[in-house]
């Protein structure tokens, strides 16, 4: 029984991941047609949905504190009922304020959620187990970037009108909710067991939050104008453009089940340099050349060498002390977060200004600036033994 509880809680987990990044990846698809809808600019519904990106940093920022005055299980239960009325929401919107209000909605919702699945990962497991656990539970992020922009292509192709996707991305919560009210969570006191170790940050724990940050940051300034960038600059059709998006979040699922087996043969700070280097060189790659078939194949490269780069920064992050801290991995969830809610704000201006091209080139300088962090840290480390 007490393995069947584990497994269930193990799959709202997995399901938590899903469900943030079916809201986050299908953002580039639809910021055109919402930019039609509303009968703005591309680059202001591109800043809008910074409000979807500050609901999962508020979220993520306060939940240390929350799950001191209410259950995992009752947070998710009201996670499901505000997820269905910010979709309600933004289905019945009629101007642009509404629209942000529940987009920020769904972002708090969201941010709450995945910071519950990774606290419950963390309990739940320990040593290699846990980073092979945490980067499982990170592909089906990548799960639902393959699967809903092809959602998403294949409605938009057939008229139907862009909130559809937000309720059929919702149908992910109802599973959690499910799961939910039949399963026994973990004690809060267990969570955050050991989260006053912590007194002071230490050099790797500042460049790991600082790699969590500009990682994100260039990851989703890459794939959010993406789309963007192959129908503009390469005049791709939609249908083919949702298959690049697609073909990146496949290799990279596919990635992380690869890595969740490899990372527990291998020193995890070698890898982390590894794979920050090749994905840079892969997306500079990407960005230079002007053939599809050349850039399907760069992308799901990218996608499967960048795969568990952000996990293996989460895994370090927890290996600084012997026993979980919550504390400790919502530092570098909120560092990543802090990545998610600048991606537009920094994007759109360059777009606006010097265009797609320039943009790309910007997320490929972030992830050479994190290359160059990893080799900081493997020193940091010498150093230590030393």
């Amino acid at each position: 029984m007490k393995n069947i509880n584990q497994i269930g809680l193990t799959w709202i987990s997995f399901f938590s991941y899903a469900f943030t990044g079916a809201l986050i990846v299908v953002t580039g698809m639809i910021m055109g047609d919402i930019a039609n809808y509303f009968n703005l600019s591309i680059s202001r519904i591109s800043n809008i949905f910074t409000f979807l990106n500050a609901g999962i940093l508020i979220s993520i920022l306060l939940n240390s504190w929350l799950i001191n005055i209410i259950s995992l299980k009752k947070q998710l239960i009201f996670g499901f009922i505000l997820s269905i009325i910010s979709v309600l929401g933004i289905i019945l919107s009629k101007n642009i304020l509404l629209f942000s209000i529940n987009i920020f909605i769904l972002g708090l919702v969201s941010g709450i959620t995945m910071s519950i699945g990774t606290f419950i990962i963390t309990a739940l497991y320990s040593g290699s187990i846990r980073g092979s656990k945490l980067l499982i539970t990170d592909s089906f992020f990548s799960m639902s970037g393959m699967i809903f922009p092809v959602i998403t292509a294949y409605l938009l192709e057939n008229k139907f009108i862009w909130y559809w996707i937000y309720l059929c991305i919702d149908i992910i919560y109802f599973f959690i909710f499910i799961l939910s009210i039949n399963l026994k969570f973990p004690e809060s006191n267990k969570i955050l067991y050991h989260t006053s170790i912590i007194k002071k940050w230490n050099v790797n724990v500042i460049l790991l939050s600082i790699c969590a940050l500009l990682y994100i940051l260039g990851q989703l300034s890459f794939i959010s104008w993406v789309p963007q960038y192959a129908t503009e600059n390469m005049h791709i059709n939609i249908k083919k453009t949702g298959r690049l998006v697609s073909d990146f979040w496949m290799s990279y699922m596919i990635g992380m089940w690869f890595f969740s087996f490899i990372i527990k043969f291998f020193n995890l700070k070698h890898i982390f340099i590894f794979l920050s280097g090749i994905s840079t060189i892969l997306m500079y790659v990407y960005i230079h050349n002007s053939n599809y078939l050349i850039m399907k194949y760069t992308i799901i490269s990218l996608g499967f060498f960048s795969s568990a780069i952000y996990t293996i920064i989460i895994t370090l992050a927890s290996l600084q002390t012997k026993k979980p801290s919550a504390k400790l991995i919502n530092i570098i969830l909120f560092f990543g977060t802090i990545g998610t809610l600048l991606t537009f704000i920094i994007t759109s201006p360059i777009v606006e200004k010097k265009g797609l091209y320039e943009t790309l080139m910007c997320a490929n300088l972030l992830y050479s600036i994190v290359f160059f962090l990893s080799l900081l840290i493997i020193k940091s480390y010498k150093n230590k033994l030393a």
